[in-house]
């Protein structure tokens, strides 16, 4: 899986049009329009992404390092998902300059870009998962979390998580390859022996581990915690459904139709889907779907400044202190006006306030 894996016959039709009329079979199924769709369309998002992405998830970090410091599992799990996210946008420059032209980077890039890919990929999702079992054992479970949530507890899930990640993302790593076809470089997957298996496989994988695991396991923590804060009378419950639903609808509503996409594709490799306008329009779909899904990543930080009081505050902080640096930026005005809104929060909580708060 890589971001233009997507089929691509660029072949002139006069080239082998005689031929298949010679032998009487039926002609290929021709998708030339499609690399001259990805060429327009794809390099401007993936830069915007990259930007957005590099900038946004960059402040999250400075922001962990800076005032939180650490010292909780749910600040590892921040500070893991800001990370993942980070190598996710570090690939998008290549795939970009890929989808305008062709690749010349070479095999070892080809390779690590491709792997690197596929971790921020897997890894990104799989902290957003943990992350609402952090919140479900915050608010459902407040005393059995006080000796769960701990910092040691989330420093080793999060190394376990990356190893699941950078295990489901060999086959990137070892398929990857770079080939030459009609005067044109391609860095794509190739698959040794049975191909269609191989496919479908993969196809498996990135449906299960991407989607229908974290969201199980996502609609299972967001419904109890739910249930939970409806029997909690407290000024924050609003904040923290609010929070619960922006993370479920944009995780779902930004990679199901990925997915389903994905899912369609291997009914077509297993031949049960087999009409040449049906595999146009599904490329072009693989390609919409798939820059949809990569603007995810840009969201979690918004998510943080918008919903999140304390993120917010220290976000403000943050570019109060490093004005100088940030005297060019734009948002950085926005955001000093913005702090004269913030309240101060010099009052004492309650135990479940803060739950509520470490959740959001």
């Amino acid at each position: 899986m890589n971001p233009t894996n997507v089929a691509d016959t660029t072949m002139d039709d006069s080239m082998y049009s005689s031929y298949y009329l010679d032998a009487n079979i039926p002609k290929p199924c021709m998708k030339e329009g499609i690399k001259a769709f990805g060429e327009l369309f794809l390099p401007p998002l993936y830069s915007l992404v990259f930007l957005f992405g590099l900038f946004g998830n960059s402040v999250v970090v400075l922001v962990l390092f800076k005032y939180k410091r650490l010292k909780s599992m749910t600040d590892v799990y921040l500070l893991n998902l800001a990370i993942s996210d980070l190598l996710f946008v570090f690939s998008l420059p290549f795939w970009g300059y890929y989808a305008a032209d062709q690749w010349v980077f070479g095999l070892g890039l080809c390779k690590m870009i491709s792997w690197i890919y596929l971790v921020g990929f897997y890894s990104g999702i799989f902290f957003i998962m943990l992350m609402s079992i952090d919140r479900y054992l915050a608010i459902v479970h407040a005393v059995f979390s006080l000796r769960a949530r701990t910092l040691t507890y989330g420093v080793v899930t999060s190394v376990v998580t990356w190893s699941v990640a950078v295990f489901a993302s060999l086959p990137g790593l070892l398929f990857s390859t770079c080939y030459t076809d009609h005067n044109r470089t391609y860095c794509k997957t190739r698959y040794p022996g049975n191909s269609t298996m191989w496919k479908v496989l993969s196809s498996l994988e990135i449906n299960v581990l991407g989607l229908l695991i974290p969201s199980g396991v996502m609609l299972f923590c967001y419904s109890m915690i739910i249930r939970t804060l409806q029997h909690c009378k407290n000024e924050k419950k609003n904040k923290a459904v609010k929070m619960i639903f922006a993370v479920v609808i944009l995780f779902l509503g930004f990679w199901t139709p990925y997915n389903v996409v994905l899912f369609l594709g291997t009914l077509v490799e297993l031949e049960v889907l087999q009409h040449c306008t049906f595999e146009r329009y599904l490329d072009y779909a693989v390609q919409a779907t798939e820059s949809l899904a990569f603007v995810h990543c840009c969201l979690n930080p918004v998510i943080y400044f918008f919903l999140g009081e304390k993120f917010r505050k220290y976000i403000v902080q943050l570019f109060k202190t490093c004005r100088g640096p940030f005297a060019l930026c734009p948002p950085c005005a926005l955001l000093q006006m913005y702090s004269a809104d913030i309240p101060s929060s010099s009052y004492t909580q309650s135990t479940v306030d803060h739950d509520l708060r470490d959740a959001l």
